[in-house]
């Protein structure tokens, strides 16, 4: 039995035990999972889900994997004689559990499929668990606040949000792919802020703190990984979860030294260095033109 791969950096194992967290998304719940996966068969196991981590328990096959026989019609007598049938099997995992994240709950009782008339789930809106977007903001080189959009209508275009975050001050790295091919990585600091309860229920967001997210956006220079130039295409763009006090260069490093995940297999880039020197940050008032009055 391999090692299961879940959040891939913060994974630890402990077989037939994986433990992962902590992570930013929170939920909380129990699901037995047959394991199925897209393509094929799995291994069967049970998670449990409490304040950011999770536990995975290797189980034996349990639970039977839930499978839809079809009956192709473009298929020729020569495929049907090679393969010995005129039928395949579609396979989905069967789960039985619930979770409760970001405001809902999800209920599994069976298939999990790509339809609504055999998938076995039901959700619940929670609007005394909801946790509310209120705002998306940019910071400089330096960690300082540069420009914040907050959740009101009217909404700002996409073309105007980008022209802003052009704007925003950025610092490009060099590092090498896992196959010694040379990329560069364009990097700015964003933070996003959720707060407690929505509709009637927002007056609980003053019993609760808000919960803040900042993270380090990462644009790459051309694909990456071990799917690129697949019709699948590698990865040109990423972000990670930054850590009280860290920049751009620290939490950049940190992603390089970290596993990746691929469906090909885990991969590691090298981190090299500066491009160049940062830019001097820009006039904030300059980057807000295009939508003036937006930042609070």
């Amino acid at each position: 039995m391999k090692n299961r791969r879940w959040d891939g950096e913060t994974d630890r194992h402990f077989w037939p035990f994986t433990f992962s967290g902590p992570s930013c998304y929170r939920r909380f719940g129990i699901m037995l999972d047959s394991g199925a996966q897209e393509g094929g068969e799995g291994d069967c196991h049970i998670s449990f889900y409490a304040f950011g981590y999770t536990l995975i328990c290797e189980l034996p096959n349990v639970v039977p994997h839930y499978r839809e026989r079809h009956w192709p019609k473009s298929w020729d007598s020569a495929t049907v004689a090679r393969l010995g049938r005129n039928w395949y099997d579609e396979v989905f995992p069967a789960e039985y559990g619930f979770t409760v994240s970001d405001g809902s709950l999800h209920v599994h009782y069976g298939a999990q499929t790509h339809g609504s008339d055999t998938t076995k789930s039901k959700c619940y809106f929670l609007p005394w668990r909801h946790w509310t977007h209120v705002r998306h903001s940019l910071y400089s080189l330096t960690g300082a606040h540069f420009w914040t959009e907050w959740d009101r209508k009217p909404r700002n275009s996409l073309e105007a949000w980008r022209a802003v975050k052009d704007a925003c001050p950025k610092v490009q790295f060099e590092f090498e792919d896992y196959d010694g091919q040379r990329l560069i990585a364009t990097t700015t600091i964003e933070e996003r802020e959720w707060r407690f309860g929505t509709g009637w229920f927002r007056w609980l967001s003053w019993f609760r703190r808000p919960r803040i997210c900042r993270t380090l956006d990462i644009e790459f220079s051309g694909e990456t990984g071990r799917e690129k130039g697949s019709w699948k295409g590698g990865t040109v763009g990423t972000g990670i979860e930054m850590e009280p006090g860290e920049l751009h260069e620290s939490a950049f490093k940190r992603y390089c030294e970290q596993d990746h995940r691929s469906k090909s297999g885990p991969y590691r880039v090298r981190y090299i260095g500066p491009v160049k020197r940062p830019e001097p940050a820009r006039d904030p008032q300059a980057a807000q033109s295009p939508l003036q009055g937006r930042d609070e």
